[in-house]
């Protein structure tokens, strides 16, 4: 795809990188074929190719447009298009730049600002989202349906382990995670200690920043990320083997530090160091032998696995993998590439397009009727849950040495 950029727009490093990745499209749309809101809407505009070409427009007019910013929001970013891509197109890197540009350039409506307001200042902040999420369930009995399936059930994380292993790895705990289902980081500290690691969460790192960066690219997210890997530090330099994630949405986040960091003379180093470091739990429990683990009840389950994981992380398979050497019977699932239309607050920013997309993920996943359904981020868990007769989990529960499943 040809450019033609202003060349003081160029001296940018970000505007340079941007437009090597956009000559890199070669217009095939086989991009489009995979795009779950192109899948809805059949429109050009909502396809990949369609948003690279009216973002290339506002760099070329270096302004933004209000039609560009329907389009954009209506992106998921589960970057199944990269995956798809067969000249390697760093979609999500370009996506990243228009949305600098109409967050500059184009208002919202009140209300738009109203609400991403709220969520910038609940969502990021646990102690804040853990009070509204309390006073939710004190609540539930009396709220309306639509608004009761929004508010899980408590589930305590359970007792953990105060051994001290040689080896160690940093956990984010999370903004939400913890508050939604508490389990779930129990769960990983158990099963890591069980193997002899032990995982270690920095209280004072907060949000991974994945959330003000796609709301309102900018100075808020990168100093998010800036002082996590302050809160990190210390313990990377004490030879710390990992950065772990419960959630793969937050995991693919800190994986990103390094190129949001890249321009960053104080911190470029040390983010492209915390990147390096930053792994899945199925990156390194394929490593490690699960055999001692207590023996389960084998169960029947399908597993959705996160654009984060198999689009990010580019970890497709590995969770299936472990979970049959387990002895657990996992059941195919179609279209497991399509978004199951969470993508943080996608859901609650474009409900039309994620209740379908939501529809369109369960029927696949209960085609084979499953006794669970399995996933390996808290986002995808909570939507998936919603009217759904199968429990939803994350997958590490059922290696949880006191899990109830099995």
């Amino acid at each position: 795809m040809q450019t033609y950029f202003d060349k003081e727009l160029l001296t940018q490093p970000e505007v340079a990188r941007v437009d090597t990745a956009i000559r890199k499209c070669v217009h095939c749309g086989f991009c489009n074929v995979t795009c779950p809101t192109y899948q809805l809407t059949g429109d050009e505009l909502d396809g990949p190719r369609g948003r690279i070409y009216q973002i290339k427009n506002a760099l070329e007019a270096n302004r933004a447009t209000p039609i560009l910013q329907k389009h954009l929001d209506r992106c998921l970013t589960c970057r199944s298009c990269e995956t798809t891509c067969p000249a390697g197109v760093d979609y999500s890197h370009v996506l990243d730049l228009g949305r600098q540009m109409v967050n500059r350039d184009v208002p919202r409506p009140a209300k738009q600002r109203l609400l991403h307001a709220l969520l910038r200042t609940i969502l990021p902040e646990p102690s804040r989202f853990a009070a509204l999420l309390k006073l939710g369930r004190w609540l539930r009995p009396i709220l309306p349906a639509t608004l009761k399936d929004r508010v899980p059930r408590a589930r305590p994380a359970g007792p953990l382990p105060d051994s001290d292993h040689p080896r160690k790895m940093i956990l984010l705990l999370g903004c939400v995670q913890d508050s939604l289902d508490g389990s779930i980081n129990g769960a990983l500290i158990r099963v890591f200690d069980h193997l002899g690691i032990s995982l270690k969460p920095i209280a004072e790192a907060g949000c991974c920043g994945a959330l003000d960066h796609h709301l309102a690219p900018g100075q808020a997210a990168l100093n998010r990320m800036r002082h996590n890997i302050d809160c990190w530090w210390p313990q990377v330099e004490q030879g710390a083997e990992a950065i772990v994630a419960g959630a793969s949405g937050c995991g693919v986040a800190l994986a990103d530090y390094g190129r949001l960091l890249m321009d960053d003379p104080e911190y470029a180093e040390r983010a492209a160091k915390i990147s390096a470091l930053v792994k899945d739990p199925a990156q390194i429990l394929a490593e490690e032998a699960l055999d001692t683990l207590p023996k389960k009840t084998s169960r029947k389950v399908a597993f959705q696995c996160p654009c984060t994981l198999q689009h990010g992380f580019g970890v497709t398979g590995q969770v299936e993998k472990i979970l049959k050497g387990l002895g657990h019977i996992l059941v195919p699932v179609a279209d497991s590439h399509i978004c199951c239309g969470s993508a943080g607050t996608y859901s609650l920013l474009q409900p039309k397009f994620a209740e379908q997309l939501r529809k369109n993920k369960i029927s696949h996943l209960m085609e084979q009727s499953p006794e669970l359904i399995l996933t390996a981020n808290i986002g995808c868990q909570i939507h998936l849950q919603r009217h759904n007769p199968v429990p939803v989990q994350h997958w590490i529960e059922l290696l949880d040495p006191i899990s109830v499943f099995g």
